[in-house]
This record gives C-alpha cells, structure tokens and sequence, in this order.
C-alpha cells in the first residue's frame, strides 16, 4: 500500500479507530481546567464556517454541525448528502471546512470545532447537534475535552465510523510519510492517549456512534465491547451500533457509512428527533430495502459521488516524519508563562526552558499533598487561587540543568509528578 495515497482510504474517513492501550490519566489535563484561547486567527475561522439558507436565529429544532473525515472537502462529504437532507426536514445546519481537507494536525482542527460550536449556539440561543464521519466524529470529542465550555453548548454528537480509539491501519504511519492527521488517528498514539484520558463521554450529552462491520479503514469494528468507534466510559449516554445489527446483510463500508447509508441515516436523525441518543428498535426495517437515504439524488448523486472520489484521489496532503507533538494545555502540568497555550507547537512544561532570570516564581498545577524539589532540595510551595507558586532560584547552582519536581496527587487520588527544566541562556554580547 503506497504511503500517500492511502491516504484515499483514510481520506474520506480518516484513518482513525482501533482499541488503544488506557491511557495514565494523571499525565493529562484535569477534564475541568479551561480550554486555552484559540490560536487560530478569527477570520480563518469564521470563512471554514458555511451555513444553511434557513437562519440559525429563532431555530425551533437543534441546529445541525456538520465535520468531514479526512482527505475530503465539506462538500465532497455533505453537498450532495445529508444538506440536502437536513434542508428538507427543515433543520438549520452548519459546516465546516476543515483546513487541507482535515489533513492538517487534529489538534488544530479541533479549534474550527470549538469556533462552530460556540458560534451556532450565539447565533440559534439553543444546544446544537454535531454529524461528523470519521475524523469528523472524532474530532468534536477533542474539542469537549480539552474545551469545557463546549459541553453545555452540545446536545447530541452522533458519529459515523468515529475514530474514537484510532485505527491498526494508520500503523504504517509510524514511520513517517503520511499526513499529520492521519498519523494521529493511529491507534497507538498520543494523541489518542490524551483524546480517551479521564472519560470518553460527558454528561448531559447524547452520543451515537454507528459503524458497520465491513469497515476496512478504521479498524478492528467488529463488536460494541472493543470496537474502535464505540465509546463505553464517562457519564454520557450513548448507543453503539452497527448498522448489520438492523439490517444484517448491510454491505455499506467506511464511505458509504457516512455518506449515503440509509441505516446510518435513519439512525441519525432518530437521535436528532428523539431525547438521548439513537434507539435502534425505533429505526423502522424499510430502511434494509433502501439504497440511498433521502436526500441524495437517484439521478446526479452517482455523479456527485464520482467527483468527490476524484476530489479524494488528487488531493497530495502534506506528509509528516512523525506525530505530531501533543500541545501543552493537554498536559496535567499545563504550558510554561508565555507559551501560545492551544498552538500544537508550544513546547511541553518538562522541557527545558532556557531563562537570562536567576530568581523567579512559577506557576504549577494545584496538586493536593504538594511537594516541590530543585536540583534535588525541597522549596517551599504556596497556594494561591486554583494554582501554586514556587520560586526557582538558580543562584549558586552549577552551570548546566536544574530540574525542578512537584509530586502530589491529583482530585481523583492518583499520583502525579510535573517534572521542569531550566537552564541560564547564554548571554548576548553588548553592542
């Protein structure tokens, strides 16, 4: 399978799922602390936003956000799909159009979500519901949980083959050559440790997530228990259902699933119509007999199809060597003073940071029971608000790296250890 063009498989969908190893909770930021500001600028945000004719003002129903899998453009994944669908039944929708067809860093991608969310619930003054297919069904669940403002703002997050626990095919990414986001939805990444820390739901939201069992992109999907797109931890309620379990001789695989699945569809909008996410008892069976959902055009939704294959197939995303790193406001002990906190490139708190100060406070996460070290001998900590104060005095050390350690535990009673480093910059030379 050549490196690049996998992408195609990925591509709609983003290669994304598969059972990834529990993450260390205590390495994470707490799920309460609040989102950093958005990085992106607002203009960049505001034009990936395109909405329905039909005002999101005065909305009597949720408004519908709707995210693309990666490789595809909005339109490639919704325009001939579920807006001319959403558009008939009378339902307000939005999307968004993901930067380098969602093949850019997911961190970065999440940002457009958090935007959209905020955004729709302003504009409609009510809760929204969120579509997403692949990486488009992932993503809104980083932007819960590195954001949590946005929980109150969503109402249902349903997701068609959702990369929620990465995918075994994106393992070849590992070794470099394929996008950052594909890279990301490997099933081994830590990305997908920080994105599944703490919990994989939140209450008072409502979370659908339909795969099929032919799924050749996000994998394994073979069952609700260890099934990459199924999500079983957090106070959310939520439904996990293969379209084989309505309709056993369902052949929809990875693109169908999210585009013109009727099964998927009719599992979709029962969650938008009904308190709580999907009941599959309440999908009628007529749905088996159905080859496209409504909405999608017996007569130029073949065509549609066609150029949204070729809109997969020509796009040549940038390649990454390796995952991208994980930004510091998912780390339990935040970003260093000064850092741009939601830019993906900010450097975590463990490393070194070069500093012209030989006495200076800094700020470090509120562990309960703290004790702080430096160079290997306990310093004074102070409370103060939410968060503690040290002074890192590098007076009379050796020249070199000084390490200062905070041990402690966290709200849930786990251990945790933030770890810094400081080293005195070299001076510059007068002029």
């Amino acid at each position: 399978m050549r490196r690049v063009p996998r992408i195609f498989v990925a591509i709609f969908a983003c290669l994304l799922l598969a059972a990834a190893p529990a993450a260390a909770a205590e390495e994470f930021a707490p799920p309460d602390r609040p989102g950093p500001a958005l990085s992106v600028p607002k203009a960049e945000l505001d034009k990936a936003l395109g909405c329905s004719e039909q005002p999101l003002a005065g909305a009597k129903r949720a408004p519908v956000l709707l995210v693309q899998g990666t490789g595809a453009k909005a339109e490639d994944n919704w325009g001939w799909t579920y807006e001319p669908a959403l558009t008939r039944r009378g339902i307000p929708w939005c999307h968004i159009d993901l930067p380098e067809q969602a093949t850019q860093d997911v961190q970065r991608s999440g940002e457009f979500v958090v935007h959209a969310i905020r955004t729709m619930h302003a504009r409609s003054g009510r809760r929204i519901a969120i579509l997403g297919h692949s990486q488009g069904g992932m993503v809104p669940r980083w932007a819960l949980r590195f954001w949590p403002d946005t929980r109150k703002l969503v109402d249902d997050l349903v997701g068609f083959a959702p990369s929620n626990h990465g995918t075994t095919e994106a393992r070849d990414c590992e070794s470099g050559g394929c996008s950052a986001a594909s890279t990301q939805q490997g099933d081994r990444t830590a990305f997908m440790r920080a994105l599944n820390s703490f919990a994989e739901t939140w209450a008072g939201i409502s979370y659908t997530s339909v795969y099929t069992r032919l799924d050749q992109t996000v994998r394994p999907n073979d069952n609700a228990e260890t099934g990459s797109s199924s999500l079983r931890t957090g106070e959310g309620r939520r439904t996990n259902v293969a379209i084989q379990d309505i309709c056993p001789n369902a052949k929809s695989e990875h693109l169908a699933i999210g585009t013109v699945d009727p099964i998927a569809f009719g599992l979709a909008m029962d969650a938008l119509e009904n308190d709580g996410p999907a009941d599959p008892k309440r999908v009628p069976l007529t749905v088996c007999a159905q080859v496209f959902h409504e909405g999608v055009d017996p007569v130029t939704g073949p065509v549609s199809a066609a150029e949204a294959a070729v809109s997969f197939q020509s796009y040549k995303p940038r390649t990454v060597d390796k995952e991208p790193a994980l930004a510091c406001y998912t780390t339990v002990a935040g970003c260093p003073a000064g850092a741009r906190r939601s830019d993906p490139a900010a450097a975590p708190s463990s490393e070194v940071t070069c500093t012209s100060r030989r006495r200076f406070a800094v700020r470090l996460p509120a562990l309960r029971r703290p004790v702080a070290t430096l160079g290997g001998k306990r310093i004074a900590v102070r409370r103060r608000g939410g968060r503690l104060r040290a002074v890192v005095d590098l007076r009379g050390k050796p020249r070199g790296t000084v390490v200062l350690r905070l041990r402690g535990t966290t709200r849930s009673g786990k251990r945790a250890t933030v770890t810094r480093r400081y080293r005195t910059c070299t001076p510059r030379a007068r002029s």
